[in-house]
Formats: C-alpha cells, sequence, structure tokens
C-alpha cells in the first residue's frame, strides 16, 4: 500500500519531476566533463615537468649530485599525481548484468549500458518498452541512473583530489629543496 502511495506521488507532478530529472542529468554531465578537463591538465601539466626535468636536469646529476633530492622530489611527486590523474580519468564501467526478468520485477537499470549490453537487441527492446509503459518503473529506472552517475563522479573527484595534493606536495618540496640544498652548497663551497 505504502510503495503504491510514493507510486502515485512520483508521477503526480510529471512535468517537475521531469525538469528534475533532466536538470540532475545535465548536471552530473557538465560535472563529468568538468573533471576529466581537470584530470586531462594534470596529466599534460606532470608530463610537461616531466619531460623537462628528464631532458635538462637528469643530464647533470653526474656533475652536480646534489639535484638528486630535489629532483627525486618533483619526478616522484608529478608521478604519483600523474598516476591519480590518468585513474580518475580512464572509463569505469561496472559490470552488474541484468536479466530481462529482474527489468520485469523492477530490480534493474536498463538506462546504463553496462548493465543492458550483454542484452540480445530483442531482449533489451521488450525491456525498454516495459520502463517505457510504466512510468513509475521508468523514474525508478532513472533515478537508479543518477545514482550510479552520482558514484562514478565521487570516485573521480576523490582520484583528482589527491592528483592535486600530491602536484602540491612535490612543487613545495622540489623548491624548498632546491633552495635548501643550492643554499647548503653555496655555505659549503665557500663562496659566501
Amino acid at each position: 500500500m505504502e510503495a503504491e502511495q510514493e507510486d502515485i506521488k512520483l508521477g503526480s507532478r510529471k512535468r517537475g519531476v521531469e525538469t528534475m530529472l533532466r536538470t540532475t542529468y545535465r548536471v552530473h554531465m557538465d560535472l563529468t566533463s568538468l573533471a576529466d578537463a581537470k584530470s586531462n591538465i594534470m596529466i599534460s601539466i606532470n608530463g610537461i615537468i616531466i619531460s623537462i626535468i628528464i631532458a635538462s636536469i637528469s643530464p647533470k646529476i653526474d656533475t652536480n649530485p646534489w639535484l638528486l633530492i630535489p629532483t627525486s622530489f618533483l619526478l616522484v611527486g608529478c608521478l604519483i599525481s600523474i598516476i591519480y590523474a590518468v585513474i580518475s580519468a580512464r572509463p569505469r564501467v561496472p559490470r552488474d548484468p541484468i536479466s530481462l526478468g529482474e527489468i520485469q520485477k523492477r530490480e534493474g537499470n536498463i538506462l546504463f549500458f553496462g548493465h543492458y549490453s550483454h542484452l540480445s537487441e530483442e531482449e533489451f527492446e521488450e525491456g525498454m518498452t516495459e520502463v517505457m509503459v510504466d512510468r513509475n518503473l521508468m523514474y525508478r529506472n532513472m533515478i537508479r541512473d543518477i545514482y550510479g552517475l552520482g558514484s562514478v563522479l565521487s570516485r573521480k573527484f576523490a582520484l583528482l583530489r589527491v592528483s592535486y595534493n600530491m602536484f602540491m606536495v612535490a612543487l613545495t618540496l622540489g623548491i624548498l629543496s632546491f633552495i635548501g640544498v643550492y643554499i647548503w652548497v653555496v655555505f659549503n663551497s665557500g663562496m659566501v
């Protein structure tokens, strides 16, 4: 009885519900694009820094061994940062296959390709028709799809946070160690 009342409530404000769902989908897609763009920025910046360090500083380490510590801080930090950015940008498709029976029992989400990609075309068509005929089932599938998108976004942004934090740590430690080691070399060589 309670589920029937909930179903009536979900469909009673059809236009408002559809606007909310459409807006939520659009926001999730915008945030996904933003996360991917931020990942690409981190991959590019760290890639450039690593390339410059390897090309310009590495050949000088044998004659200036004091460069080893700051260079190592930068290289390791940028490497960790780039790894987390790549993991964030990497496509993640959960594979929780559903059956036509699950859709008919209102247990599966046919709107996400990772769930329905193993179904035959006929099964998919029948499942989609089932969803389109029953508005409450359609809303439930859309809600599940939005939840799945949100879960993926949460993971992307958590990985990006680690990537940005490692980048900040690498730059800070690298620059401070360059300054510290340079000052140490200057004082020990008697240049002051």
